[in-house]
């Protein structure tokens, strides 16, 4: 391993119990050491995500391998090499995607999991990236196919992952349409290039799907919501259209007619991010970085930026996450 005058331990912070925010302590940690092919980041900042919420519920366990800390995004600088290592250098500044660990002054990732940090970018905004931009690349531009021209519904517009869908989509050329639970979330989705933002609490989004295309429905639906959204995204798809699951947060059970998936010839798939392969992950970073990084790099696309929190403090920024009001990424400065 190459690294020079690192200290022995360091602050994280862990969860004591399953249960609330408050379980989120602060605690002393022994450095993690950089495996084969693995680099060291001196963590300045990480990115709070949904998942850190489940695992601190118990409801979404690390894979095996992984740190039990929480934090799944982070960007410093490189402080340690393992063997193999052939990209980064010793001080290179970067954002990654960790399978944990992120909650912490040090976290170890593979080497193919990490990109340079954009041009212009502090670490807060650079560790707003990787979990949103990750999930958005593969679920709507993979798995959901969207192509120039389409139309991508976007639930939960207002969130990280939405903010991040409703940028790329209009950047590629797609029609977007977002949901948000209020009238301030929906001027936002409007402001970052929806076409059209649907106030859920207010409107039915399959009326409002359906007059926006002019009766034909969304090519590509992101939802993050289940429940009782899967029967009404259905309705709300066009022929061939792909619905994409990426979380329930109103339950993974429901009532559907799936004869529509039939008669629309429609696709229902779904994914999670955290248990895939260094190397799936490593492919989707090589991705991004050729189609992607151009765009943030000159400021066409950036995270939006909802709160920023000390890490000791990190139970506030779940609390923040969990009252639903936030509008994009939420963050801990970490230095």
């Amino acid at each position: 391993m190459q690294g020079q005058g690192l200290p022995e331990t360091m602050t994280a912070v862990g969860i004591s119990e399953h249960g609330g925010p408050m379980v989120l302590k602060p605690e002393k940690r022994p450095l993690p050491m950089p495996r084969d092919g693995e680099i060291l980041i001196n963590v300045r900042a990480a990115g709070v995500n949904r998942p850190d919420v489940a695992q601190r519920k118990g409801a979404y366990p690390p894979p095996p391998g992984a740190s039990d800390l929480p934090g799944l995004e982070v960007a410093g600088e490189v402080a340690a090499l393992g063997k193999g290592v052939e990209r980064w250098q010793l001080g290179d500044q970067v954002t990654a995607l960790s399978p944990g660990g992120g909650y912490a002054q040090f976290c170890r990732v593979h080497e193919s999991n990490a990109l340079p940090i954009p041009n212009g970018f502090t670490f807060t905004q650079a560790a707003a990236l990787p979990e949103t931009f990750f999930t958005v690349w593969h679920n709507v531009f993979e798995r959901g196919g969207l192509a120039q021209g389409e139309t991508l519904l976007v639930h939960g517009g207002s969130s990280g992952i939405g903010t991040t869908a409703i940028q790329l989509a209009h950047a590629f050329g797609a029609t977007v349409i977002a949901t948000a639970g209020s009238a301030e979330k929906c001027d936002s989705c409007c402001e970052l290039g929806a076409a059209r933002a649907v106030n859920c609490r207010e409107e039915d989004f399959v009326q409002a799907v359906k007059e926006a295309t002019d009766g034909r429905g969304a090519d590509v639906i992101l939802d993050m919501v289940g429940g009782e959204y899967i029967d009404r995204n259905y309705e709300a798809a066009a022929m061939d259209g792909r619905i994409v699951q990426i979380a329930f947060l109103s339950g993974a059970k429901a009532q559907a007619n799936f004869s529509k998936l039939m008669v629309k010839r429609l696709t229902h798939t779904g994914s999670t991010l955290r248990p895939r392969s260094v190397e799936f992950k490593g492919r989707i970073a090589s991705q991004l970085e050729a189609n992607v990084w151009p765009l943030l790099s000159t400021r066409k696309v950036a995270p939006v930026m909802d709160t920023i929190f000390p890490l000791e403090e990190a139970w506030r920024a779940h609390e923040r996450m969990e009252e639903g009001t936030h509008i994009g990424k939420i963050v801990l400065d970490v230095a």
